[in-house]
C-alpha cells in the first residue's frame, strides 16, 4: 500500500512538472486590443478589463493584453479591417459595427424582435450560430479569429423628448439607432445616424439629432440622456440581447499554443456569465430612482408594437437578398422554431407590467 501510494505521489509530481514546463515554454504573447466601448460603461466596456485580467493570471503570464479606450487607434467601425491587416491583433467590439460591408455581421450582434440572451447562446453555442460567425469572416475575407466574449440583456428603446403613442409621432425626428434596428426606423420615417456612445449626448444637446438609444438604463442615464429628453420606451424590441466579440488576428491565433487558446477561450466564456450577471444586478436600482431624475418610463402600446414588428418584417424581406444574410437568417429561424416548443412548455408565462 505505501508503495503504491509513494508511486502515485511520483507520477503526480512528473505530471505536475510537466505541465508547468509547458506552461514555462509557451511564447509570450501581446495582444493589443483596440475597444469599441470605454471601459467606464459597466456590462458594456467594462468587461474587457477583467478578461485581460484573466487572461495574465490563467496563462501564467504568457498572455498580456493592452486595451485601447474607443478612437484611440482607429474609430470602432474600422476594428475589424485593421486586426485583419494586422495594424493591431484584437479588438473587442459588437459585429453590428461591420454592418455597412458584411449585412449578416448584424444578426451576431442584436435582433429586432429576435432571441432573448438564454436562446441567443443556445444557438451560438450548440446550434450553428458559432460555425457561422467564423465563417461569416472567412467568407468575406477577413483574417480573424472571433470568440463570443460577453452579451448584455435587453437594452432602453429609446429616448424622447415627448410621447410617442402612435407611428406619426416619429416622422420626421433625427435619431442615433443602431444595427438592423436602425433600417425599421427609417421605414417609419426616422432619420438615423450612428454615433458613438460619447458623442450622443453633444448631439442631443445641440440639436443635431431629437431623440437616441444607446443601452441599458444604468448606461444611459450615466451618459446624461435624461437632461435633454426625458421619455424613456421599453421594451428594447430591437436588443433583446447584444452579443461582443473578441477579435484576434488569424496569424496571432495560429502563433498560439492549444493551451494558451484554450485560456482565451475559457476566459472569454467566463466573461459572456459575468457581463450577462452584471448587466441584470445592475438595472432596477436605477429603474427605481428614475422619477428623481425627471425621467418618465414608457412601455409600447400595442399599435406601436406591432408597427415595429411589421416594419422588422419588412427589412427582413430586404436583407435576406444577401445570400449569407440568408443562410444565417434561416439557420437561426429554424433553431428558434425548435426552441419555441421548449420554451412554451418549460417556462412559466410572463406577466406584462407596464408602468
Amino acid at each position: 500500500m505505501k508503495r503504491m501510494t509513494k508511486m502515485l505521489l511520483i507520477a503526480s509530481l512528473v505530471s505536475s512538472v510537466v505541465a508547468g514546463n509547458a506552461i514555462a515554454e509557451e511564447k509570450n504573447v501581446l495582444l493589443k486590443t483596440q475597444i469599441a466601448f470605454g471601459t467606464n460603461l459597466p456590462a458594456l466596456g467594462s468587461p474587457i478589463l477583467e478578461v485581460a485580467k484573466r487572461l495574465h493570471v490563467l496563462s501564467k503570464g504568457s498572455i498580456k493584453m493592452k486595451v485601447y479606450e474607443p478612437g484611440k487607434l482607429v474609430a470602432p467601425s474600422e476594428i475589424l479591417g485593421a486586426v485583419s491587416a494586422g495594424k493591431f491583433n484584437s479588438g473587442y467590439a459588437t459585429p453590428g459595427y461591420w454592418q455597412g460591408k458584411i449585412p449578416a455581421s448584424a444578426l451576431f450582434s442584436a435582433v429586432p424582435f429576435g432571441p432573448e440572451a438564454s436562446e441567443y447562446l443556445a444557438w451560438i453555442y450548440y446550434g450553428n450560430g458559432r460555425k457561422l460567425w467564423q465563417e461569416m469572416y472567412d467568407t468575406h475575407g477577413y483574417k480573424v479569429h472571433t470568440i463570443p466574449c460577453a452579451i448584455n440583456p435587453p437594452e432602453t428603446s429609446g429616448w424622447f423628448a415627448k410621447p410617442i403613442d402612435k407611428p406619426d409621432d416619429l416622422k420626421g425626428l433625427n435619431m442615433r439607432f443602431f444595427g438592423l434596428g436602425a433600417k425599421v426606423m427609417e421605414k417609419l420615417g426616422v432619420g438615423t445616424v450612428q454615433l458613438p456612445g460619447g458623442e450622443i449626448f453633444g448631439a442631443l444637446e445641440k440639436g443635431a439629432i431629437d431623440a437616441t438609444e444607446f443601452s441599458l438604463p444604468q448606461i444611459d442615464q450615466r451618459l446624461g440622456f435624461h437632461k435633454i429628453v426625458k421619455y424613456n420606451y421599453f421594451p428594447g424590441w430591437h436588443q433583446q440581447a447584444t452579443l461582443h466579440e473578441l477579435l484576434i488576428n488569424k496569424d496571432t491565433w495560429q502563433a498560439m499554443s492549444s493551451y494558451q487558446q484554450e485560456v482565451v477561450e475559457t476566459t472569454c466564456k467566463a466573461s459572456v456569465v459575468e457581463s450577462l450577471a452584471e448587466g441584470e444586478a445592475n438595472q432596477f436600482e436605477v429603474l427605481a430612482k428614475s422619477a428623481e431624475k425627471g425621467v418618465k418610463l414608457r412601455y409600447w402600446n400595442p399599435l406601436m408594437l406591432k408597427t415595429f414588428k411589421t416594419a422588422w418584417d419588412e427589412v427582413v424581406i430586404e436583407q435576406t437578398e444577401n445570400q449569407f444574410f440568408k443562410k444565417v437568417w434561416d439557420d437561426m429561424s429554424g433553431f428558434r422554431k425548435g426552441y419555441d416548443l421548449w420554451e412554451s412548455y418549460a417556462y412559466l408565462p410572463r406577466e406584462k407590467v407596464k408602468p
